[in-house]
This record gives structure tokens, C-alpha cells and sequence, in this order.
């Protein structure tokens, strides 16, 4: 291998790991909804970062709970894996559906800080550019 492309795949190598991290959950503006074969609603409005800062949000695990045999593991979060992994299209036992979850997680808590969207348009948006 040349040198020359030695230090090209070095560059490309360097701009793959300072730019990923560009593209986390902190720039995210919809709720990933490619899980759901037909949603029927447009994906979530949820711009991540400014959420949590509105909210005074610091800690992931808020959000991003983990569970283990069962019962919430204090402290510990599951930001790193997408919530499909734990919740699938349908409930199993006491685990609530990936619709279900996102609802009881996001809609629980607005109802509960009675703060924020709780009403299916505020935050499924047809065209969220226009404010629709």
C-alpha cells in the first residue's frame, strides 16, 4: 500500500470518527418510527436536545430506562440502543408494545409535569414545517 493512500484512508478514517458523533440523539428532530410497517401517523415530532434542555433533562435514564429480570436498574440507561431492541410490535407480558412505550414514556410524562404535548397532532405533524 502507498503511502499516499495509507494517509488517505487515515483522513477518512479521522473524519468518520469526529463527525458520527454529530449525528446522535441530539440532533434527532422525529421519533424513529421505521419500525412500524404502516404507521398510522406521521413520525413524532421531538427535536432531543432542545426537549431536553427546555426540560432541565440532564440524566438519559429519565427517558432511557433499563430493566433487568424485571425491575428498573436505578442509574443505568439504555440511550445506546434503539427502544425497538426491548419493545416489539406487540405487548409481551408486563412489556408494553413500542407504540404503547413511547406513549406511556412521553405522553405519561407531560400528563404527569402537566407541561408538554399530550393530544395526537401536537406531536404526529403532517407537515411540522408549516406548524400543521
Amino acid at each position: 500500500m502507498t503511502l499516499l493512500k495509507l494517509g488517505g484512508r487515515i483522513v477518512i478514517l479521522t473524519l468518520i470518527v469526529l463527525v458520527a458523533p454529530g449525528f446522535t440523539q441530539e440532533d434527532m428532530l422525529f421519533v424513529d418510527n421505521s419500525v412500524f410497517v404502516t404507521p398510522a401517523r406521521p413520525a413524532a415530532t421531538f427535536e432531543h436536545d432542545a426537549h431536553n434542555e427546555e426540560s432541565g433533562i440532564e440524566d438519559c435514564n429519565i427517558c432511557h430506562h433499563l430493566y433487568a429480570d424485571g425491575q428498573l436498574v436505578e442509574d443505568e440507561s439504555s440511550e445506546d440502543q434503539p427502544c425497538a431492541d426491548c419493545h416489539g410490535s406487540k405487548q409481551a407480558g408486563n412489556k408494553p408494545s413500542l407504540r404503547r412505550a413511547f406513549h406511556l414514556n412521553c405522553k405519561g410524562c407531560h400528563l404527569e409535569q402537566k407541561a408538554g404535548p399530550i393530544m395526537c397532532g401536537q406531536c404526529h405533524q403532517a407537515n411540522p414545517e408549516a406548524g400543521s
